[in-house]
């Protein structure tokens, strides 16, 4: 897509809506714990534990035709130690861990359960931001960024896309010209960050001017390489990780052959203390959220 089709499609209003619907899925964690990325911007908190910035999401950038990219992720620890990857259900893909918390769901025992909700799936959302404001870190200002961030924040934006009430005129946030601002507002409640006061300012143009804009396109980061097949383990790697985790040993087996061991062989939950700090990517979804993909699962097994 060229900067003039940009311009006269309006960033394909209808097509991200019908994405919205779809549920597509991405991510790179692991690059990501390795070291800091400047490519990415991130909120900062103040003293009083509340965080404020005004930022712009940008439409797709030329080559490509979302403007955002969604990858499920697990995060947890057991005796062997922390099982930190990317999900195969990203690309629609059998995973281990999904399977075995299928297997653990449909138990039907309590501390079966408990052991699935700690190793649920987490979702991270991937997307260019233009930062018209950050007050913690003003030299941001005006440059462009990836942010990742997770379900709250991307309902806000299905909001602004999908109205719930009648006298609510419908906006694309990731438009040049007929988008808007987001007011970033983060609070801290009950020691996780909440996201609930954040907003969208009224729709303006994101500058004046097209040259203007078309240099903000022009230094866009590229979104597809967080689905890159590099990014994630095979199944069989990914079992072999997860059995080592869960039992603190090794397994050999293959995709078409590893069964991973009965529950009754002690699987433990991790302490409580062993988790880290609370964060919207580690709590990305709610209970209802979990119960109904969990149940899901068990359907169409």
């Amino acid at each position: 897509m060229d900067f003039e089709t940009l311009k006269s499609s309006s960033s394909n209003f209808d097509k991200l809506t019908k994405a919205l619907e779809q549920n597509l899925n991405p991510e790179d964690q692991s690059k990501n714990n390795k070291y800091q990325d400047d490519r990415f911007w991130k909120p900062e908190l103040d003293k009083t534990g509340n965080g404020y910035a005004v930022i712009r999401f940008l439409p797709a950038c030329e080559g490509e035709d979302m403007p955002w990219q969604r990858v499920w992720s697990h995060a947890f620890q057991d005796k062997g130690g922390w099982y930190i990857e990317n999900s195969l259900t990203t690309m629609n893909q059998k995973d281990p861990v999904s399977e075995e918390n299928t297997r653990l769901w449909n138990t039907g025992v309590d501390s079966d359960k408990e052991i699935a909700r700690k190793r649920k799936r987490k979702l991270s959302y991937y997307s260019n931001i233009y930062v018209v404001s950050d007050p913690k870190h003003p030299e941001n200002d005006g440059k462009v960024f990836l942010f990742k961030f997770g379900k709250k924040i991307f309902d806000k934006i299905t909001e602004a896309m999908q109205p719930a009430f009648e006298d609510e005129s419908p906006i694309n946030p990731f438009d040049f010209w007929k988008g808007a601002n987001f007011k970033l507002k983060i609070r801290k409640v009950d020691g996780y960050w909440n996201y609930d006061k954040s907003e969208f300012e009224a729709v303006s143009p994101i500058a004046d001017g097209d040259d203007k804009i078309k240099s903000v396109w022009g230094i866009q980061h590229p979104l597809k390489p967080f689905l890159d097949p590099s990014n994630f383990k095979t199944y069989d790697e990914l079992k072999e990780k997860l059995n080592r985790v869960i039992m603190g040993t090794r397994n050999t087996g293959t995709v078409d052959h590893t069964d991973l061991p009965p529950a009754t062989e002690a699987v433990q939950s991790p302490k409580a203390d062993s988790f880290p700090a609370p964060s919207e990517d580690l709590n990305a979804n709610d209970e209802d959220d979990t119960l109904s993909y969990f149940s899901k699962l068990a359907q169409e097994e």
